[in-house]
């Protein structure tokens, strides 16, 4: 406005200036105004240019130091390349603006001609590296299942990426790729989200009060007498410990309270244990994992596990919780925003059998993609625990016997390291379950399950005193044949593996099983029976408790085994009967050492003759009854002939 308004004032000076009758400017004055207009006109380009250029280099933000912060950051929607020859110049932009223009192509020729649309040119117009990133993640959420694997597996093998990018997938994904993540094997635990942060507590409201709370809320009539047993005991346990805190002393009333048998331990941490184990009766009951949902027992429960990382047994009582309230696919999104997926995925990485087996069964029971058996309490399998691509051919089921226990039955022997030396340096390569580690590496198409039941040689040791007849072989069988179903045992073939005890179970479950028109299948698919000193005909510990029944009072499981026992003689000849019939394979063991039972006592458990069947092969071995299902080596003939035995009657499905 200023050089305009200028302008115009000269104009208007040399215009007056000049006589009236004059009509031209001479070119002199023209010149003159053109100069004085050019100047001002280019300097005030000039200016206005420098100006610019001065607030553009104050306003300039140096793009590499923001993408060094980009890095620092958890999640970001999209990032930018570091080398900036690679996002600027004509060609850049001319191949987005291409890659634009044949996308909206291929779409309208593909909605026109009703073909499925190529996914991959969605994302032509990113860079490289996001591209393979967002283009899995929306494979992930695929409708086409195979799709949908297939980018979940390609997700999980990406070990190169940024932080960033990581957690970009954790909090992008959907709950069903989590959960195949996590079954992912060396999954990197990154692409996770840790648990939700936990609303701080009172100091002075401990954490068995809210456990309590909790149990309270349940339903409590109408229930199995075993969940109202091990509830009613551990709300009175709470309560004396209420009281005991109050008088500054320790309460030693109810069922004794285990803190007499270590004072070491915390009574709140007894308490908690106490409370939890009530819980997991609860778990079993579906509608009880509503109610336990709905009170916010997952956060509860989350609270505690990460509170109580130095207690590996309330950890376990937990995941066990939550592997049962994985059977009810409802709970399932309640589960994966408690932040569960994450710490099932960590305790996977867990060296200890028992711990990732946990977490194991856990992950199955959320991961309906893949796996469409549902594993019940009890029901644990060892292989395989991750996703895989090789089919599986067979099942392999392994029942333990009295005392025993899923996991611990099936250990490598124990080494003496004073008396075995050469054993001992080589005790990194111990294996806490056999048939996880040694089994699974000789035969990765066979489907390892182990079952676990509580057995007790005295009722003083009983967990559940209530029901007597729920520790009898019939009892058990029933319960656990519907367990193995749901499981989808007798879908394939089928090998059992038992000892002790378990071995009757077996039997107990293939008669029963074959009297039962839905169970046909198990019968039906069984093509052979491994029997570690299984007493067939009874056991010298039955006599040996029953005679001291004013000490032991033994429990039912073992008054079953007395010798020549009518119930044993039945089960032993209708066995027998069908097992003629059907003609799978049989091989048994049978121990020849004594077994020390405390300092005092040393007794022949399962003499030869017992764990003679009458069908199949018996093999006496040199070891004691507990010993007799644990090889001292993987070359070590127990586990060579066992091997051998499940190649043979399984050469056609495993193709040797």
């Amino acid at each position: 406005m200023s050089v305009a308004a200028y302008c115009i004032f000269c104009y208007r000076q040399i215009g007056t200036s000049s006589p009236a009758t004059k009509t031209h400017l001479p070119w002199n004055d023209i010149r003159k105004i053109a100069k004085v207009t050019g100047s001002l006109i280019l300097g005030g380009f000039v200016f206005i240019t420098y100006e610019v250029l001065s607030l553009k280099k104050l306003l300039q933000i140096d793009t590499q130091a923001i993408h060094q912060e980009k890095l620092k950051s958890y999640v970001y929607v999209r990032t930018t390349s570091l080398n900036p020859s690679e996002y600027q110049g004509i060609t850049y932009q001319a191949r987005r603006e291409i890659h634009k223009a044949v996308r909206k192509i291929l779409e309208t020729e593909a909605k026109i001609f009703r073909r499925p649309f190529n996914e991959q040119f969605s994302t032509f117009d990113g860079e490289d590296h996001e591209c393979a990133l967002w283009l899995l993640l929306k494979r992930s959420q695929s409708e086409d299942k195979e799709v949908r694997l297939q980018a979940v597996q390609d997700l999980a093998n990406n070990s190169h990426w940024h932080d960033y990018q990581y957690g970009t997938v954790a909090q992008t994904c959907d709950q069903r790729t989590a959960i195949g993540l996590a079954r992912s094997k060396d999954i990197d635990l990154r692409f996770f989200l840790p648990p939700p942060p936990m609303p701080k507590i009172k100091n002075d409201y401990p954490i068995e009060d809210e456990l309590r709370l909790l149990l309270v809320s349940l339903p409590q009539t109408d229930l199995d007498p075993c969940v109202q047993y091990f509830t009613s005991l551990a709300l009175r346990e709470s309560s004396q410990t209420l009281a005991a805190q109050r008088g500054g002393l320790w309460c030693f009333g109810g069922n004794g309270l285990p803190y007499c048998e270590t004072l070491s331990k915390i009574p709140s941490e007894t308490v908690e244990l106490f409370c939890l184990q009530a819980l997991v009766q609860h778990s079993k009951v579906p509608s009880h994992c509503d109610k336990i949902e709905a009170k916010g027992g997952l956060q509860l429960l989350q609270r505690i596990y990460q509170l109580r990382k130095d207690s590996a047994k309330i950890q376990r009582n937990i995941i066990r919780i939550i592997g049962n309230m994985a059977l009810d696919e409802r709970l399932h999104s309640s589960i994966v925003r408690a932040g569960w997926v994450s710490v099932l995925a960590e305790v996977m990485k867990s060296p200890h059998v028992i711990q990732s087996s946990h977490a194991s069964r856990a992950l199955a029971n959320l991961d309906r993609d893949t796996v469409k058996e549902k594993y019940p309490d009890g029901v644990y399998v060892l292989h395989p625990q991750y996703r895989s691509s090789q089919p599986i051919r067979a099942d392999i089921l392994f029942v333990h016997g009295l005392l025993g226990a899923a996991f611990k039955t099936w250990r490598q022997q124990d080494i003496d390291r004073h008396l075995d030396k050469k054993a001992s340096e080589g005790e990194e390569d111990y294996s806490q379950c056999w048939p996880k580690t040694w089994l699974a590496s000789d035969c990765p198409a066979l489907r390892i399950i182990s079952v676990e039941y509580d057995t007790h040689l005295s009722d003083w040791k009983a967990k559940c005193p209530v029901e007597a007849h729920r520790k009898s072989i019939a009892y058990r069988s029933n319960e656990l044949l519907d367990k193995l179903r749901a499981a989808g045992i007798g879908d394939r073939p089928l090998v059992w593996v038992s000892h002790s005890m378990g071995g009757l179970l077996v039997k107990k479950m293939l008669v029963d099983a074959s009297k039962n028109p839905e169970m046909d299948k198990i019968v039906n698919n069984t093509r052979g029976i491994i029997f570690y000193s299984v007493p067939h005909h009874g056991s010298q510990l039955a006599e040996y408790s029953i005679n001291a029944r004013y000490l032991l009072f033994p429990s039912v499981e073992v008054k079953e085994l007395s010798k020549d026992s009518p119930a044993l003689k039945e089960l032993n000849d209708d066995f027998l009967s069908f097992a003629k019939d059907k003609k799978f394979s049989v091989l048994s063991f049978a121990e020849t050492l004594p077994t020390h039972i405390g300092s005092m006592i040393k007794l022949h458990v399962v003499p030869l003759e017992s764990a003679k069947l009458g069908i199949g092969d018996l093999i006496p071995v040199d070891v004691n009854h507990l010993n007799i299902c644990k090889p001292r080596k993987k070359d070590a003939f127990l586990y060579q002939r066992t091997l051998k035995f499940i190649q043979d009657v399984l050469a056609q499905e495993l193709g040797d």
